[in-house]
C-alpha cells in the first residue's frame, strides 16, 4: 500500500458511509407513526412459484399519513399480498378492494412505542460498531507503514488523528439519525 492518507482516508470514508446507509435502509423498515412505503420494504410475496419483494409484483404509495396503497398489478395476487403484509410481523392489517390493498396505520402504543426505540438504538449500536471497525482497521494500516518505515512517526500520529476525527464525525452522524428517528417513533 502506497504512503497516501488520502487513499486510506477515502477507503475508510466509502466504508464508513456503508454503514450508515446500512442504519439508514434498516430505519426505513422500523415502523413509526407515519406511514412510508419503505416500510413494506421487507415484505416478500408468494408469486409465481417463488418469494418476490412486494414492489415487484406491485405499486406501494402514501396517500395519506397513515394509509399506505398497495396497487396490485396481478388480481390474482391479492390474496397473497394481502396475506404477506398481514404476516409480515408489523401488526398491520390489510383490507383488499378490488386490486388495491388498503393498509391503514393504527395508533403506535406506548408500550410498542419503547420497543421500537430500543430496536432503533440497537440498530445504532451495531452500525456504531462497524465504524469503529472500520477505524481500527485504519490505524493498523497505519502502524502497519510506520513499522515498515514507510511514513515517519510524526505522520502515524498525524494520521491517526485525521482518522479519529473521520470516525468522531460519522459516529455524530449516527447519533443524530438515532436522535431523529427515536423523535420521530415517540411522535404522537
Amino acid at each position: 500500500m502506497p504512503a497516501d492518507i488520502s487513499a486510506l482516508k477515502q477507503d475508510l470514508t466509502r466504508r464508513m458511509d456503508g454503514a450508515l446507509d446500512a442504519l439508514k435502509r434498516e430505519f426505513g423498515g422500523l415502523r413509526t407513526g407515519r406511514a412510508s412505503p419503505a416500510l413494506l420494504d421487507p415484505v416478500k410475496v408468494e408469486a409465481y412459484g417463488q418469494m418476490m419483494p412486494i414492489n415487484q409484483v406491485a405499486t406501494v404509495a402514501v396517500p395519506e399519513s397513515r394509509m399506505i396503497t398497495v396497487q396490485v398489478w396481478d388480481r390474482s395476487m391479492v390474496n397473497a399480498v394481502v396475506a404477506a403484509i398481514r404476516d409480515c410481523g408489523l401488526g398491520l392489517n390489510p383490507q383488499p378492494d378490488g386490486q388495491i390493498v388498503r393498509v391503514p396505520l393504527p395508533m403506535l402504543t406506548e408500550e410498542r412505542r419503547n420497543e421500537l426505540a430500543k430496536t432503533a438504538a440497537k440498530y445504532a449500536e451495531n452500525a456504531r460498531i462497524a465504524v469503529r471497525g472500520v477505524r481500527r482497521d485504519g490505524m493498523e494500516q497505519i502502524k502497519a507503514l510506520e513499522k515498515k518505515h514507510e511514513i515517519s512517526e510524526d505522520d502515524e500520529r498525524d494520521w491517526s488523528e485525521q482518522v479519529q476525527k473521520l470516525t468522531d464525525g460519522y459516529i455524530k452522524r449516527l447519533d443524530e439519525s438515532l436522535a431523529e428517528k427515536e423523535k420521530d417513533i415517540r411522535q404522537v
